[in-house]
Parts: C-alpha cells; structure tokens; sequence
C-alpha cells in the first residue's frame, strides 16, 4: 500500500472519497501548469509578432496582459517567416521525441481513455506544451486547448500510476486533469468539466468521471484566476438577450448554416492531413514548416488567422468587423487550421472551431440586422451563439461548449437560441466530429468492456471453440437397447447423435434415459432409440457460443453436436459445455488486459456465475413411446 493509500485509509477515505481527493491533487496541479503555459504562450507571442515583427498583437478584454507595450520596427519578411520558422522547431520536437503529441491533443487523449487504459507517457504534455508554444507563438491557427488539456489529462495519468490505482481510477483522474486544463485556461469550471466527459462520446458521456472533473476543474480555475483574475475573457458591448420569440427563425438559419460548414471543415481539416501532407515524400519533422509556408501566404492576405484569433472574436461581438472580412476570415481559419494540425503542427481544434462559428454568427447576424433592424437588434449576439453551435456540430459535445460559453462572456440570457441552434446543427452532423478517435457510446469503448462481460460470448462463433477431431458416436434409430449396451457401458459420452434410415438428424439420446433400460432385460431388446431419443438440437460454426449456452441450459444436454449450416444432416463435431466454460475464461482474460481489472476475486465469480448458467437442469428421466 503506497503512502498516500495508506494516510487517507487513516482518514476513512476510501473508494469515491479517495479518488475526489486526488482530483484535487489534480486539479492544483492543472491549474499551476495553465498559469505556466498561458504566460510562457503570451509572452513568447509578443516577443515574436510585437517586439519582432513589430505588429501589435490583439487579445480579447480578459487576457490582456502586454497590452502596454509598443510595438517594433515593421518586418514584413519576418511577419511571412514566423509561422514557417515555428512550424520546423514544432516537427523537430515532436517527430523527435515524442510522435504521438503531433497534431490536437484532445484527440490523443480521448484515444488514451478509450484504449490506452488511462495512459499517457509522462514526456507527452511537456513536449506538447513547448511545441504548441512554439507554433501558436509564431502565428500557427491552432488552439491552446489541446496541450493544455493533455498537461493536466497526463498529470492525472502519472498520478493514477504511481500510487497504484485502478485502470478505472486512472482514467477518472484522466479526465479530470483535462477537465482542470479546460477549465482553467478558459475561465469556465462547469463547462471544461462538461466538455472532458462529453467529448469521448457522439452520443454519451462519461457520468462516473463528471464529480471529479468538477472538483478538478474548480479548483483548477482558481489557482488560474487569482493569478490572471477572475474576469471574463470576451467582454460584451452590452447585455445580450433574447427577447423577440420572432428571432428564433434568424438564430434557424445560423443552425442550418453551420451544418454544411461544419462538414466542409472536418473534410478539408482531415483532407489536407491523408490527401496532401501524408503523401509528401520529405520527412514528418518538417512537414509542419511546409504548413507554416502556406499559412504565412494566407497571413499576408488576412493577418487575422494568425494564432488563436481570439482578438477578432472580441472585435467581431463589438461590431468592428465588417461583412465580408468575417466570412474572408471564417474561410481562411478553416484552410490555415487544417495547414497547422494537417501538416503535424501541435495545437487544439476547440479555439479555431469557436473561431469560424463565431465569425458564420456575426456575419448571419449582420446581414439580419441589415434587412430587418427591428427584428435582430443586436448582430453581435450571433456570433456568441454561433461559437457555441458551430462546435457542438463538428464535435458532438453540445452541452458543455454552451455552458463554456456563456462563462467565457456572461452571455447567460442566449440560453434559449443557444441550445436551438446547437440542436440544429448537432442533428444533421452526427456522422461527422472534427474528432476521429471519439466513439458513439459508452457500448463502442474499450474503456467500459467489462460492463459488456454478461454478453462477452456472444461475440466468440464456435467454430474457434470446438474439437474439430473428436469422435463422434452416431446412433440409428431403430437400435434396440441390447445392440448398443457396450457401446453406451463403455462410453463417457454423456449423448448420442440420432440417424434414421434415411441418414438424417432425428434427436439426441441422452445416456441417462438408456441406462435403466440397459439395466433392465427384460425390455431391453424392445426398446429402441427412436422410443428414449431427445428433441434435435444442433448448432453451427458461425453460430455464437452464447447460443450454444442458452440451447444447453434450456434442454439439459452437456454437449450439442456442430453441424454443417449448408447439410444439417452432417455432423462436423461436438460443443461440450467444458470448451464453452474455456471459452468464457479465456475471453474474460482478454478483457481483464484490456481494461486493466486486476481484482481477480471478482473475475472468478463471474466465471463461476457462467459455469452455474452452463450446468445441465436436473430432469427426471423419461421414456418417448
């Protein structure tokens, strides 16, 4: 027992109460590693583009901690280089030494508590953490959730590990150090510990880990804000509301807007990576600085897709950006975004998506405001509701990016469109998420393999169970009890495989229904097999060996013969219901590998369990005339 272990069963900590502990342990830490990446981001950002390139560098109201410095001298040619030169240090640092950290993080830990059991290697989040400081630093259209979720989501893995927790455990604290990460860096405690369970799943989320994500994200959030404040990071020009139920048909068309939209983004985002950068023949380290070339001529036309844009979005919810530079803008983030991660660059989706959501938003809301002034009184409010609904389309995680939003802005009083046009857009897209390693349900995880154990079988087909070369005694119907009697003394067989004279398949007769019969001389060379035989029963080789189970404990047998699906009447072999119980076992072990459940007391009563379901039903013996 390790000493943590031991002081908190000294508390009577234990189980839940243990595991919210250590969330806090988490969470502290997830909030001290945001406070260092956030500053070590900004400042590396100004040092690069406002001492640099001499541009000044715009920050949404609650984040601007540079903001009276003045900038440089104007360097286009280096203003061009910034994101190529980010790009070549953020491959050479992640193809180096840890592969697995290229592109958006969220991604690598989803697929870490789906089938990695929880683990993330303790290298992953700081070389994370450097290579997306230095491509979004440079200019690279990246989010910052990605490596910040994986500090905490590794942090919470390395802790689950070296205290000797559970699998289970383990990915608890996996999720709630991403939870910690999100709800820091964003100034959102409900809404990062919402998104960290609601995003490894299309349809589900993950219930059991939701207390300690809370408890993580919460205490996380306020290591951040009594450093950087407590804040909003976007300011609103005013008290955004829903008041006119007229509108609702306005905030419709933002919904319907981002269904083609958000599929056009996750195809060019996952095009640009399989189509274009895969079968680049130079090596992967510096296939991030061939992205940042492009991104650097993207730049030159509309500077704003530059890093985060997260400034834009402060300017677009005042009403500072005109029409057509919002849908210039939502375009190119979408071709800059799919360069940065598409070519291996590091950086998150969740910021580039609140992006072009935000910028579609303003833009409808703009062109309402236009028409009918009376109507849509206050187009800065769109983009707020598009941020939200624009991510819950391409992620598949509605609830909490709504909750996140309306913490990031105070736009509390949207709930009403928010929650329609994040529906709309949700409705048409399930197929698609900007996040590939996401599955539908808890039902298509590794992660929750053992809660399918009661049905484990019914994916093993017999013919990976069942002795292909066993001898099989076959019976004639019309055999009388004295012409078998040594076969049937002699046999540990416990039945027969029953043949009439035109070779079919006609019953099974069961040892015990002869055996008196045998005994018995006087009516022994009367009887035959067709007056004791059982029912017919069979199975073939596709058949699932659940199916076998259920067919030997409904008629009782102990073994039911294999035959072929296309000839029923020909035999290929016998099931026995001990192979049935190997089966179970080895498939039990199977599970345990995959989800890590060391507590074999447990397994063994499952197995017990199946061995009882699989024993024959006591029957009296009966005699067919």
């Amino acid at each position: 027992m390790t000493l943590p272990h031991h002081f908190l069963k000294r508390l009577r900590i234990g189980g839940s109460g243990r595991l919210i502990a250590y969330s806090v342990v988490v969470g502290l830490v997830s909030g001290f590693g945001a406070v260092a990446f956030f500053y070590a981001l900004e400042w590396f950002t100004h040092v690069c583009f406002v001492q640099g390139a001499g541009v000044e560098v715009m920050a949404p109201a609650g984040e601007r901690i540079f903001e009276h410095s003045s900038p440089g001298v104007w360097r286009p040619w280096l203003f061009f280089l910034l994101p190529v030169l980010g790009g070549l240090v953020s491959g050479l640092i992640v193809y180096t030494w840890a592969p697995e950290a290229e592109g958006h993080g969220t991604d690598a830990m989803i697929d870490a508590f789906h089938r990695k059991r929880g683990n993330i290697r303790a290298r992953v989040p700081f070389l994370k953490a450097i290579a997306t400081i230095a491509t979004l630093g440079t200019g690279g259209a990246a989010g910052r959730e990605g490596p910040i979720a994986q500090i905490g989501a590794g942090f919470g893995s390395w802790l689950g590990r070296r205290f000797g927790l559970t699998v289970r455990e383990r990915r608890a604290l996996l999720l709630a150090g991403t939870a910690g990460g999100l709800g820091a860096i964003f100034r959102a405690p409900l809404g990062g510990a919402l998104t960290a369970v609601e995003v490894l799943y299309a349809e589900d989320f993950e219930s059991e880990a939701l207390l300690p994500s809370i408890v993580s994200s919460v205490t996380a959030y306020a290591v951040f804000s009594s450093v950087f404040g407590y804040n909003r990071i976007f300011a609103l020009p005013e008290t955004f509301a829903f008041r006119n139920p007229v509108e609702l048909a306005f905030y419709g068309v933002l919904g319907l807007v981002c269904i083609p939209v958000g599929i056009l983004y996750i195809k060019v985002f996952y095009g640009m990576r399989d189509k274009v950068f895969r079968k680049i023949p130079v090596p992967n380290h510096i296939k991030p600085m061939i992205g940042g070339i492009g991104i650097g001529l993207i730049g030159l036309f509309l500077p704003g897709v530059y890093g985060g844009g997260w400034g834009q979005i402060q300017l677009a919810l005042f009403g500072q950006i005109s029409l057509g530079l919002m849908l210039a803008l939502a375009a190119g983030k979408i071709l800059a975004t799919s360069l940065t991660i598409g070519s291996g660059g590091s950086g998150g989706v969740f910021g580039p998506t609140l992006f072009i959501g935000g910028m579609m938003g303003g833009a409808i809301g703009l062109i309402g405001h236009r028409f009918f002034p009376e109507i849509v009184t206050q187009p800065g409010a769109y983009v707020l509701v598009g941020m939200a609904a624009f991510f819950a389309g391409v992620a598949n995680a509605p609830l909490g990016v709504l909750l996140m939003v309306c913490e990031m802005t105070g736009g509390y009083d949207l709930i009403a469109p928010l929650m329609l046009v994040s529906t709309i857009a949700l409705l048409f897209t399930r197929k698609y998420s900007i996040y590939e390693k996401q599955v539908k349900d808890k039902f298509h995880s590794d992660a929750h393999l053992a809660d399918r154990v009661v049905n484990i079988l019914n994916t093993v087909p017999i013919r990976d169970v069942y002795e292909r070369h066993r001898k099989v005694h076959i019976l004639r119907s019309d055999m009388s009890m004295s012409d078998i009697r040594q076969m049937l003394v002699d046999t540990d067989v416990n039945e027969f495989p029953v043949r009439n004279r035109e070779g079919k398949l006609v019953g099974i007769l069961r040892l015990s229904d002869a055996r008196p019969v045998i005994l018995d001389d006087e009516i022994e060379s009367v009887v035959i097999v067709a007056d004791l035989m059982s029912p017919l029963v069979t199975v073939s080789p596709d058949d699932s060996v659940y199916r076998a189970l259920r067919i030997l404990r409904s008629s009782g047998f102990t073994e039911v013969p294999v035959v072929d699906p296309e000839d029923p009447d020909r035999i290929l072999g016998v099931l026995h219901q001990e192979e049935i119980n190997e089966a179970y076992q080895q498939s039990l072990v199977k599970v345990r590998e995959i989800t890590g459940d060391a507590s074999d007391g447990e397994g063994d009563a499952d197995a017990q369990g199946v061995t009882r379901l699989a024993q024959p039903v006591d029957r009296p013996s009966s005699t067919k005339h």
